[in-house]
Parts: C-alpha cells; structure tokens; sequence
C-alpha cells in the first residue's frame, strides 16, 4: 500500500482541482479523509482478524463498493439528504467515490501483499494490476523511518506525487488561459 501520506496527498490534489463553492472546511476535510479511510481496517490487526478475511487489511473496506458508501456519507455531510440525487449531488458522489476508490487502486499499484478485493462484496478475489511502480509500505510508524521506508517514499513521489502534480498544474494553467 502507499503511505497514508500519499493516500491524503491524493485528496489534497482532488480538492485543489475541484473546488466547491459549498462549506470550503467540510469540503477539503472530507477529501483528504476519504482517501485514507480504508485503511483503517488495519485496526483488524490488533482485533485477530485474519489478513485474507474479507474484512482483513485490503478486503471490503479497499472495495469500489466500500468507496460508494463512502462517497454516499460525504455527499450528505457536504451538502445534506435532500439533495443527494439531484445533479449536484450526483457530482458529488462521483467525485468522492473516484477519490475513495482511488486508495484501492493505488494499493493495487503495489508490489506486495495479497491484493486487492477491489470487486468485494461480490467478489472476494485479490487483484494486483499487471503493473506494480509502487514499493508496498511498511505497517507501522517504526518501520517506515528505515531504508524500506525511503524507497517507498522514493516510489511513491516517482509514480504518484510527481504526476498528479502534473495534472494539477495543467489543470491550472488552463483555467487562466481559459480566463483571458
């Protein structure tokens, strides 16, 4: 998995390119958040749930499913119930679903671990993508200050940080030209 800093660093790139004119606080809070909330299974660790258990590290909660129902309760939190399905709220949705799910398909960018159950509850199958950039990160605050943890912060700015940077600054060079 990528550090829990990138998976933010992903949130914080999201809310940079699509501000929203509602509650500015709730609005980037919830970016940086929904990004890094699936790991927080992690805490079955400690509870003795198995890893390759359906509610172990990298199942439901790193499922496109478990990133809709995400997306769902910050919509509401952002803009309330009543206007969840209209199109604002659709936009919504669909972006802190995309920002959700993309701890998951980060994570499926990754080179170790037992995969992704990117498809959970319908499938329980853990995917990797055919192409792994990015060095897995050590659990644990300890083990990252270490050689193992460099070169994932070196992977991560290589394969992650450098290229939604790019994006971000192409999408603001295009909003002043767009301007002029």
């Amino acid at each position: 998995m990528p550090t829990i800093i990138t998976h933010a660093y992903t949130g914080m790139i999201g809310a940079s390119i699509f501000t929203s004119k509602v509650s500015k606080l709730k609005f980037w809070l919830l970016s940086i958040v929904c990004p890094v909330i699936p790991d927080f299974d992690v805490i079955g660790f400690k509870l003795g749930i198995p890893y390759a258990n359906f509610w172990g590290h990298r199942g439901f909660f790193h499922s496109l499913a478990f990133a809709f129902l995400v997306a769902v309760v910050a919509t509401i939190i952002v803009i309330s119930v009543q206007n969840v399905f209209t199109r604002k709220g659709f936009g919504f949705l669909f972006y802190f679903w995309v920002l959700t799910a993309s701890h998951g398909i980060l994570d499926a960018m990754t080179s170790g671990g037992l995969g992704i159950a990117l498809l959970a509850p319908f499938d329980n199958t853990r995917y990797f993508f055919p192409f792994t950039p990015i060095a897995v990160s050590p659990i644990g605050v300890s083990r990252f200050f270490s050689a193992w943890g460099w070169r994932v912060m070196k992977s991560e700015l290589l394969w992650v940080w450098a290229p939604l940077a790019v994006v971000l600054l192409c999408q603001k060079s295009l909003r002043v030209i767009m301007r002029k």
